[in-house]
C-alpha cells in the first residue's frame, strides 16, 4: 500500500530528476505491463489477495476450532463481501457520477469475492487438503477455458487478446454496467474465478504458519521453496500459456503467488522468527488502515494539498526537484493521517 499511494511516485520523480539507469528501471516497475509480462506493480493487487488468504486460518479455522457456529462465520464473510462490493462501487464513482453506466466490478469487489470463496472453502473443509484440491481444480478449470474452449463467434480457442479472448466474451455478456474498456475488464468474470486461487494460495501459506508441525524457521523455508517452485513453473509455461495480469491467466497467478510467498517467507522470518520489529512502524501504519488510505487516496486530493505547501520548490529550484518534493509531501501527508488514526486505534475493518 505504501508503494501504491506514495513511494512509487517518489521513485518515478527521482528517476526523471537524475536520469540514472537503475532508478529508471525501478520507475518502470511502478507501472503495469501493457499486456503480457510481469512487473512489480502487477504484484500489488494479488499480494493483497494473498495476504487476506493468509489471515483465513486465523480468522476462520481458529474460530471453528473454538466452537463458534459456522453460520455466524458465514454471515460475517458475507457481510464483508457486500461491504467490499459497495466500497468498490463508491470508488468507481457511484455517488459522484450516479449509477447510470456505472462500473460495478472493482479491485475491492475482487478482493471481496476472493476472500469470500476462499473463506467458504476453508469453513467447510475438514483439513488442509480441501483448499489445496480447490486450488488445483480452479487452475485446471481456468486453464481449460482459456486454452481449449472456442470463443463464441468463430474466434477459436486459446486467444489471448483483449477484445477477442474468452474473458472479453464473458465480460460483455455477463457483467452489468460499464466495462473497464468497453470490451474487457481486468476484474471480470473469469478474472474473479482465477483470482480466488490467489487467496487460496495465501490460505495454504497461513495453514503452514499456523500449524505446529515444524519450527518457525522451517515454515519460512517451506513457504520460500513453494514460492520458487511456482515461479519456475510459471516461467516454463509462459511460452505456451502467457503471463497476463489483465486476464489473470494461471501462469500469472502462479508467478504472483510465488513472489508473494517469497515476500511472506522473508518478512515472517525477519519479524517473527528473528524478532526484528522496531523498523516496521512505518509500514504497520499503512497496513492497519489499508482500505482507509486506498479510499482516501481516491477521495482526498493529496497531490493538491502537497502542491499548496511545496510548489515553491518547483519555482525556486526546478520543476523536477519540485516533483520529488511534492511526491514526498504526498507520502508524508498520507502517513501523518494514518498515524493519527493508528495512535487513536481507529481502523476501518471490513
Amino acid at each position: 500500500m505504501a508503494m501504491l499511494v506514495g513511494i512509487g511516485g517518489i521513485i518515478i520523480a527521482l528517476a526523471k530528476l537524475t536520469g540514472w539507469n537503475w532508478l529508471e528501471v525501478l520507475a518502470t516497475q511502478q507501472h503495469h505491463v501493457q499486456w503480457e509480462g510481469f512487473r512489480f506493480y502487477d504484484l500489488i493487487f494479488p499480494l493483497f489477495m494473498f495476504i487476506s488468504g493468509v489471515a483465513i486460518p486465523y480468522a476462520i479455522n481458529s474460530k471453528v476450532a473454538k466452537g463458534i457456529p459456522k453460520s455466524i462465520l458465514l454471515k460475517k464473510i458475507t457481510v464483508r463481501l457486500v461491504a467490499l462490493i459497495l466500497l468498490g462501487m463508491l470508488y468507481n464513482g457511484a455517488l459522484s457520477r450516479g449509477f447510470t453506466n456505472l462500473r460495478y466490478v472493482s479491485v475491492l469487489s475482487q478482493i471481496g469475492f476472493g476472500y469470500f470463496f476462499a473463506a467458504l472453502i476453508s469453513l467447510y473443509s475438514k483439513s488442509f487438503r480441501g483448499p489445496a484440491f480447490w486450488l488445483l481444480g480452479i487452475w485446471a478449470g481456468v486453464a481449460v477455458l482459456q486454452l481449449f474452449v472456442p470463443v463464441p463467434g468463430g474466434n477459436g480457442a486459446g486467444i489471448f487478446e483483449p477484445a477477442t479472448s474468452l474473458n472479453a466474451w464473458l465480460d460483455t455478456h455477463f457483467i452489468p454496467g460499464r466495462l473497464n474498456d468497453e470490451v474487457f475488464d481486468p476484474e471480470g468474470v473469469l478474472c474473479i474465478v482465477s483470482a480466488v486461487s490467489m487467496t487460496l494460495l495465501g490460505t495454504l501459506a497461513g495453514h503452514i504458519i499456523r500449524s505446529g508441525a515444524a519450527t518457525p524457521a522451517k515454515k519460512a523455508l517451506y513457504i520460500a521453496l513453494a514460492g520458487v517452485g511456482l515461479i519456475v513453473i510459471a516461467q516454463i509455461l509462459s511460452p505456451y500459456y502467457p503471463i497476463i495480469k489483465k486476464m489473470w491467466t494461471v501462469p500469472y497467478v502462479m508467478k504472483a503467488g510465488g513472489v508473494s510467498a517469497l515476500l511472506l517467507s522473508l518478512f515472517y522470518y525477519v519479524i517473527d522468527v528473528r524478532g526484528s520489529k522496531n523498523w516496521t512502524l512505518f509500514f504497520r501504519v499503512f497496513g492497519m488502515n489499508s482500505i482507509t488510505i486506498y479510499m482516501g487516496h481516491r477521495i482526498i486530493n493529496f497531490d493538491d494539498i502537497s502542491s499548496f505547501f511545496l510548489n515553491f520548490t518547483s519555482v525556486h529550484i526546478n520543476e523536477k526537484w519540485g516533483a520529488v518534493f511534492i511526491s514526498s509531501g504526498v507520502l508524508v501527508l498520507e502517513w501523518a493521517l494514518l498515524y493519527f488514526l493508528y495512535k487513536r486505534k481507529i481502523f476501518l475493518r471490513v
